[in-house]
Order: structure tokens, then C-alpha cells, then sequence
């Protein structure tokens, strides 16, 4: 017997030190690739708290009008109270997974009454017997295999408000977004609208020209088709801002309604701020944090796929009050107590463990081809806004000095229409609708400009 015992013990330190790779820590595999091993660098790299990854919304979103809408999405948005919730449910995954560690209590009373022999006994107490158990039984982690699953619960839960920031950062960048497509048609309406009330007094003066015979019918009826074809863009106008207002209601939450926006065009970030390596930027990004995460999480599941091939030493327990003693009905009961040890080991269930830590191999490699991916989309999110951003710039001083030069080309040419008729009424038209494309154009780009800035905002993770 104590040869036995020896042996056991023996087999059992044995399985111990071959498994010791199972409770190690999960650690950032940088050596596997070079995207992992530049991510490691930045992430390691020190933190400027001034930098755009770290700016609240706050402080970059600065319009009071912007930000009230944007509090009223994250107060009300039904996808970020989703989030919030999802982090409850981890957080309450990763309490079962530590409370797993202690033992478990079982309360299972039970009575019962018989015959004996086909004689008629009196009905007495002394007829019945009962059992009062309370059972508990406590597995003994030696494997690792409760220590990885609640490793694996406490990165999912990380997991999950990496998540919730990354759809607050999507709220606040999509509320931004509305809110200055909003202000650029707005401002383009306004612009029409301006333009139609000239367009309309060009069309009367050209009515009088012709009654004191300095132009003809052609020319009338050219200026007024061209009067109803900038009238006509004003109910898309409308209609576009209409759509608009409906996506803005939708994101806060509440019925359709119109929103008040400003009037100024003027949304900028300082220089220093959108200058620098994408790379550095991705480190505190939520989707890429989630990423590197779901590493972690795929090793410890392999780490428990391991411990499912090493035995389960569970300790039970039971005591109680009882009136029942071996086969006999005894009357008063009496106190019993009971504990007992059992080592279980996998044997016939060895194919299924292999098979599932394959999986959980090919799972692992899996989540590592996800990071890498998620880590070359966000360096190319950062990139496109940075040069979005920046060429936008560049085309913004052309714009300018074109619209510059074709309010003097107006100018010009209508004053050689009215007084000296050295030119014709098809170069007044075609002056001032290039006028209102560039001036429309400029608009439109400010508007880009601005999106783009934003979609930096968000590439880099930003919403805090």
C-alpha cells in the first residue's frame, strides 16, 4: 500500500513539473513578427498626455452647440449603453471565474417512511427516517486550469471597455461628423440662396435692357432658365439637411427634430497635434488594444486545453444531523460527518483533449493574424487623415485665390456687358456660374478638411 502511495505522489510531482509552463503569465509575443515587434516599441514608448490620442473630446470638439449634442449621444446612444452593459457581463464572468476557487455547498434534506416484513407497524417517530446533509466540495487547482480561466475572464472584461471606448469614440466622431455636414450645407443653402436673389435681379435687369433694346429675347430667356436652375438645388439642399437632421436625431436617440448649428466655419487642431509616426499613435487605440487582447485571452484558452490533460483533485466533505445508522431506524439521531479525496485522470476522453487543443493552437495563431491585420488598418486609418487632411490644406489656398479671381472676372465682365456691350451675355453667365462652383467648392472643401480631422480623431482612438 505505501508502495503505492509513493508511486502515485511520484506520478503526480512528475505531471507537476512537466506542466509548470501552464500558470506562466501571458507576455506580448513581439518576436513573432515585425508588426508586433514596432507595436511593442510604441506601446513602450513614453506617453505625451498632450498628444491627440490622449485630448478629451472636450478639448478638441470646442463648439458649445457641438458638445451638448455630443454629451446628449453618450448620455443616450443604445449602442454605447450596450457596451457599458457588455462590461457588466464580464465583470460578472470573472467573478464566477474567481469564485470557482472556493468550495461549493450543497443543502439536500431528505425523509422517508416504510414497511418492513408485511407487518403493521404503529405509526410512530420511530417509523421515519431522515437526513440532514450539507455536502461541500472543493477542487484543488493544481494545474492551473481554474488560474486560466480566470485569467482569461479578467482580459476578456478589459476586453470589453476597450470596446465600450472604441464605440464612444465612434459616437462622438459620428455626432462631430453630422453636426459639420450640417454646417457645410447650411452654408451652401445659405450661398444659393444669396446667389438666387442675385441671379433674380440679373434676370430683371436684363428685362430692361431688352425693352430699351441693348440685348435681345435670347438672352432674357437664358438668364431666366439659369435663375430656375439654381431655385432648383434649393429643395435638394433642404431635403439633404432634412436627412441629416433625422441621422442626428437617430444618434441622440430621439425623435426626428432640427438641430441648431453654427454659423462659423472654423474647426482646426493645432499643427503639433496631427504631425507625427501613425504607429505611435495606435498604441492606446480600443479596437487594437481589444486585438492585442484577444492574445491573451486565446493563450490562456490553449494554456486550458493543456490542463484538461492532467488529473482533477477534488475534496468533499458532508455532515449532518441524522436518525438513520447503517440499516437500522435509531431514534434520536445523532451528528455524522464524512471527507474523502479524489484524483480523476483523463483516459479515454486523451482524442477529444488533443483535438481541442489543436483548435485552441489554431485559434491562437488565428488572433495573432487579426492583430496584425487590425494594426496595418489602423496605421492606414491615421495615414489617409493625415494626408486627407493635410492636401486639404494645400487645395484650400487654391480655391481661395480662384474665387478671388472670379469675383474680379464678374466684375469685369458685367461692367463691359452693361456700358460698353464689348461683350456678350453668354461670358456674364459663365463667369458668375464658375463663381458659385468654386465658391461652393470652397465649402465643400472646408468640409473635408474638417472630416478629415476627424476621422484622425478617431483613427488614433480619441473620444476619452
Amino acid at each position: 500500500m505505501n508502495k503505492i502511495r509513493i508511486c502515485a505522489v511520484g506520478a503526480l510531482a512528475a505531471l507537476s513539473l512537466s506542466s509548470c509552463h501552464i500558470y506562466q503569465k501571458y507576455e506580448f509575443p513581439a518576436e513573432q513578427s515585425q508588426i508586433a515587434n514596432d507595436f511593442k516599441k510604441a506601446s513602450e514608448a513614453q506617453v505625451d498626455s498632450t498628444s491627440l490620442p490622449y485630448l478629451g473630446w472636450e478639448k478638441v470638439f470646442t463648439d458649445p452647440k457641438l458638445q451638448s449634442l455630443i454629451r446628449l449621444a453618450i448620455a443616450n446612444n443604445k449602442d454605447l449603453k450596450n457596451a457599458k452593459l457588455n462590461i457588466d457581463i464580464a465583470h460578472a464572468q470573472l467573478k464566477g471565474a474567481k469564485l470557482s476557487y472556493f468550495p461549493s455547498l450543497a443543502f439536500s434534506p431528505n425523509a422517508g417512511i416504510g414497511q418492513y416484513g408485511g407487518n403493521k407497524m404503529p405509526r410512530t417517530s420511530a417509523e421515519w427516517s431522515y437526513t440532514l446533509p450539507l455536502a461541500a466540495q472543493w477542487e484543488i487547482d493544481v494545474f492551473g486550469k481554474i488560474l486560466n480561466r480566470k485569467r482569461g475572464a479578467k482580459v476578456s472584461e478589459e476586453m470589453a471597455q476597450d470596446y465600450e471606448m472604441a464605440t464612444r469614440s465612434q459616437i462622438v466622431c459620428g455626432v462631430a461628423n453630422v453636426y459639420y455636414s450640417l454646417v457645410m450645407l447650411n452654408q451652401q443653402l445659405g450661398l444659393t440662396q444669396r446667389t438666387s436673389e442675385i441671379w433674380k435681379e440679373q434676370v430683371e435687369s436684363m428685362e430692361l435692357l431688352k425693352e430699351a433694346g441693348r440685348t435681345n429675347e435670347a438672352a432674357v430667356v437664358q438668364s431666366r432658365a439659369n435663375y430656375y436652375n439654381i431655385m432648383s438645388t434649393i429643395p435638394t439642399l433642404e431635403a439633404s439637411i432634412n436627412e441629416l437632421n433625422n441621422t442626428m436625431s437617430l444618434l441622440l436617440n430621439t425623435y426626428p427634430q432640427t438641430w441648431e448649428v453654427t454659423s462659423d466655419c472654423n474647426f482646426t487642431l493645432p499643427d503639433n497635434l496631427v504631425n507625427g509616426i501613425p504607429i505611435n499613435y495606435l498604441a492606446v487605440r480600443p479596437d487594437v488594444r481589444a486585438a492585442e487582447r484577444n492574445l491573451a485571452v486565446a493563450y490562456y484558452a490553449t494554456n486550458s486545453a493543456r490542463a484538461a490533460f492532467y488529473p482533477s483533485l477534488i475534496i468533499s466533505a458532508q455532515g449532518g444531523f441524522t436518525n438513520l445508522v447503517g440499516s437500522l431506524i435509531k431514534n434520536p439521531g445523532e451528528w455524522f460527518w464524512q471527507l474523502a479525496g479524489s484524483l480523476t485522470a483523463p483516459i479515454f476522453s486523451r482524442g477529444q483533449n488533443i483535438a481541442t487543443l489543436e483548435a485552441a493552437k489554431a485559434q491562437q495563431k488565428q488572433a495573432m493574424n487579426t492583430f496584425e491585420y487590425t494594426v496595418l488598418s489602423a496605421s492606414s486609418d491615421v495615414s489617409d487623415a493625415l494626408v486627407n487632411y493635410t492636401k486639404n490644406v494645400e487645395k484650400d489656398k487654391y480655391l481661395q485665390l480662384q474665387v478671388d479671381q472670379l469675383e474680379k472676372s464678374v466684375e469685369y465682365t458685367n461692367e463691359l456687358f452693361m456700358y460698353n456691350q464689348t461683350t456678350t451675355y453668354l461670358e456674364v453667365l459663365t463667369a458668375r456660374s464658375s463663381l458659385l462652383q468654386a465658391q461652393l467648392a470652397c465649402i465643400a472643401n472646408w468640409h473635408e478638411r474638417a472630416a478629415a480631422l476627424i476621422s484622425l480623431y478617431q483613427a488614433v482612438g480619441g473620444g476619452r
